[in-house]
This record gives structure tokens, sequence and C-alpha cells, in this order.
């Protein structure tokens, strides 16, 4: 298979993380014969610098002529600490999403057995935990209407939903649930909000195309109560943007490292791929930062081309790395192993998972992870 493949490293470890998920889609497309072809191009505070704007005109043509776009992170201190900056660098990417109608977010969360430990919850609560969260991404109220008032004492934002924007994901939603445990939850807060009244009423509907699923409420403050208190009753989640925002950050602490979790976001011609952490700009530049989200976002890539035995090499590499314990600071404090250690490691077993006998941890440091 021949892909365009958009790269936006961002900001803070962006560039980091990407180069690492560069390497394992490079191996997967050694091994498996296929012809990825990479462009890459600025956004938010790093395209900011240079001009102002932080989604250029020219990175988004290249996001719209490609088959795929793989992005890093974004986000700067600089631009967070002022409250008075007109123009912010994650407009950048929520420009982006809407001018590529990704309409939904796909955020898988599970916990990894090796790591179980690490979760902040008790193992107990969180083993078996495998759900998948679908939020709305172009709508709700980071898009409505803003205003403040003139002399800066008021302001406002409006949430607004349309039947169609509800009915194209929730679609999805069913769909995947349909493939995996046949249960789904619908997070909103219908008894205060008349657009989560709309959700309710819209996505009861579509159930009933859905016979073999079984369809449940929950308000979104029970929702994050439940999330901590029992992760693993969920399947699918459908949400609107904000709420799937909020949910789906704290479902990433349930593994015990927001370095581990990747996303997709698609719409009807356009997909982006990401991990969901931020910049860590505090971690920038120190080879300190988790490169499991990025590289797992490239098994979503491929799996989303319908490139199955690709996918499951991608994710195998990884399981191998957290089972050999081959991993970056933030699983374990004592380990000596930094980005582009983990990266590399992940990109050799793809191409060598076949011929794997032992390996040579002392050697990953030297950029070689050796057969034995």
């Amino acid at each position: 298979m021949k892909l365009k493949i958009a790269l936006l490293p961002g900001d803070g470890i962006g560039p980091e993380v990407i180069t690492q998920a560069v390497s394992c889609l490079q191996a997967v497309e050694d091994i498996f014969g296929h012809q990825f072809i990479f462009a890459e191009a600025p956004v938010g505070a790093t395209a900011m610098d240079n001009g102002g704007n932080p989604l250029p005109a020219d990175t988004l043509a290249l996001c719209k002529r490609s088959d795929a776009v793989l992005f890093g992170a974004i986000g700067d201190p600089k631009y967070d600490n002022d409250p008075a900056a007109k123009v912010r660098p994650e407009q950048g990417l929520l420009k982006l999403r809407k001018e590529l109608e990704l309409f939904s977010n796909i955020r898988p969360v599970q916990v990894f057995p090796t790591l179980i430990e690490n979760s902040p919850l008790r193992k107990e609560i969180i083993n078996g935990t495998d759900f998948v969260i679908f939020r709305e991404l172009t709508g709700g109220i980071y898009f409505g209407e803003k205003k403040r008032s003139e002399d800066g004492r008021t302001a406002s934002d409006l949430c607004i939903y349309s039947e169609e924007e509800i009915s194209r994901i929730a679609h999805l939603a069913f769909k995947a649930a349909k493939g995996r445990r046949k249960k789904l939850t619908l997070v909103d807060k219908a008894n205060v909000l008349e657009s989560s009244r709309l959700w309710r009423s819209v996505v009861t509907k579509i159930a009933e195309s859905y016979p073999e699923v079984t369809l449940n409420y929950l308000f979104v403050d029970n929702a994050a109560m439940q999330l901590i208190l029992n992760p693993s009753q969920f399947d699918v989640i459908l949400t609107e943007n904000m709420f799937g925002d909020i949910l789906s950050d704290e479902g990433s602490v349930i593994g015990g490292s927001i370095g581990l979790l990747p996303s997709a976001s698609v719409g009807e011609k356009y997909a982006m791929f990401e991990p969901i952490h931020g910049s860590f700009p505090e971690g920038a530049g120190k080879n300190i930062a988790n490169p499991i989200a990025a590289i797992l976002s490239v098994a979503m890539l491929l799996d989303h081309f319908g490139l199955k035995e690709e996918t499951n090499a991608v994710i195998k590499a990884v399981n191998r790395s957290l089972k050999d314990g081959i991993v970056t600071p933030d699983l374990n404090a004592k380990s000596k192993y930094g980005t582009d250690d983990v990266g590399h490691f992940i990109a050799s077993q793809i191409t060598d998972a076949e011929d794997y006998r032992g390996l040579n941890k002392e050697n990953i440091g030297l950029g070689k992870s050796t057969i034995i």
C-alpha cells in the first residue's frame, strides 16, 4: 500500500515522539513492503514563532492532500500563562479538526497487565479495563459563539448541537460496540442541559437500528465517578465534545501513564492520529518522553486502512517493550532508557519479532537491540 502521511510534530515533546512513531512506520514499511511518503509541516506554537498563525495555510493544504495526518502535541507555557493572548497554539488544532471535518475522536483506554501496579487505583478495581471513548469533536461549547461584555466582567460560551452532528458519531459508536462487547453508554447531562436532551433522544432512536447493542445512560458527574469506582464496566462510551475531553483525560490515568494512550480523529474523508498527552514542555529535549502513545497511534493509523497484520505487529512490539521493561521513567522511575531507546527497541521488534530469542539490554542505550 502507498500512503501519503502528513507529519505535524508540533510543540514540546511532539517532535521527539513523532520521530519514534515514524521509525516504527518505516519498520512496517520495510517488513511488509508498503510505501509511506512523509511530509512535515509546522503547527501550534512552533508555527506561531515563525509567522503568528498556529495553523499556516500550507500546513492545512498538506493535510488535505495527504491520506492521513500524524500529529504530535500542541501548547506552550508562554501562551498558557498570558490570559490576554488573542491567538493560542490550541486554536490551530481546533481549526484543523474543523477544516478536516474530523467529527469523531476515538480514544481506547486499557490496562496493560504488566503495568497494573503503576495505576493509582487498586488492581482489583482496574483489572480487565478495556473501553473506548467516542467523543464528538467539531461541535459543542468549544466551537459555539463566544462573547465577552464590553467591561470584560461577563462572558458566555454557546453549546449547540444538531441532530446530524449527533447522529453521525452515534452510528460509528454503535458499530464499534457491535464488534466489541455490545454495550454502549451515553454520557450526558440531560437532567439540566437541553443539548443533552437532544443527544439522548437522537441516540435512543438510533439504538433501535442496533438491537444487539445494550444502551445505557449516565449523567457526566456519575460517569466520572464510575470511571474510578468500576472502570471495567464500560465497553463503548459515547459523549459530546467537552465531556469527552474531560473523561478521556480521567481515563488516561487508570493505566498508570497518559503516555500510553493513542487516539484517532476521523471524518468522512480525512483522518488524524495522535497521542492524547500534552506537549510536556518541561520534558522537551531531555529524552524522557514516553513514545508509546504515539507509536500506538501508528497502530490505529494502520488499522484505519485495514492493515490488520501490520497493526498487530506494532501492538506486539509495544507489548514486548512493556514486558521486558524497556520503558521510559514515567513507567519506571529507575529506568535508564530514554525516548530514543524505547522507540528503537519497538521498531526493531517489528522487524525482528519472528527472530526474537533474547535481548542484550546493555546495548539498547548504544542504539543496538542485539538479538542473542
